[in-house]
């Protein structure tokens, strides 16, 4: 990725975030049902709308360094998202965050970096591995992605879009699995034939951000990958 993902950038996204999880609040939230405690869309909704209000509550003209939005995030979302969700994905963004710079712009290879750094962060938090029937499944194919791309010298919005297109297959592959973590676990066999909705949330934030870094790049002039 030889271009840089700004604070703005992120910013863009997370409310672009907000706004797809809202909207899918009642799906995730029936995937959940199925296999868990049918509250995850509810969850990740009122997660990210105290994130959109934390963004709309910051002084106007000074853009936060990279490495203070991200934790601001992660610190929100384990304040206001209850269960297993909040501690996983506060994990996430606070993980991110400490492996960003504190600067307002980060390359596309160091964005990669710190997205593998959350993610793995959520692997030490959660224990879980791919094959688990979780979130995991659909962030460590987006993860290899992102990474791959920007070490091939893709643009961030082509590589995002690259991670975008793994983050979806990893999502789909949860259906025939058997889940080994969280509450699902305890449906046994049973949990078979049912999409994991932590995988499903978060293949709404990689789109997201897909989305959103292929937009600022139409806005450029560029090709919007």
């Amino acid at each position: 990725m030889a271009d840089e993902i700004t604070s703005a950038d992120l910013d863009a996204w997370l409310r672009r975030s907000a706004a797809e999880l809202s909207a899918h609040a009642d799906e995730l939230t029936a995937l959940d049902s199925a296999i868990g405690d049918a509250d995850h869309g509810t969850n990740m909704a009122r997660g990210f709308k105290a994130v959109l209000d934390k963004l709309d509550a910051a002084p106007a003209g000074d853009a936060p360094t990279v490495q203070a939005l991200l934790k601001s995030v992660g610190m929100t979302l384990i304040s206001k998202v209850g269960g297993a969700s909040g501690s996983l994905y506060g994990t996430l963004f606070l993980d991110m965050g400490k492996a960003a710079p504190a600067s307002t712009s980060i390359s596309g290879a160091d964005f990669a970096a710190v997205v593998a750094a959350g993610v793995a962060g959520v692997v030490g938090r959660g224990h879980a591995v791919v094959g688990d029937k979780t979130m995991i499944d659909a962030l460590e194919p987006a993860v290899a992605a992102l990474t791959d791309a920007a070490a091939s010298g893709a643009s961030a919005a082509e590589a995002a879009q690259a991670a975008a297109d793994a983050v979806t297959i990893g999502r789909d592959s949860t259906v025939p699995l058997v889940a080994r973590k969280g509450r699902a676990s305890y449906l046994g066999e049973r949990s078979a034939g049912h999409l994991d909705p932590g995988a499903a949330s978060s293949a709404i934030l990689v789109q997201a951000l897909a989305d959103t870094l292929a937009g600022d790049a139409a806005g450029e002039g560029g090709d919007a990958a």
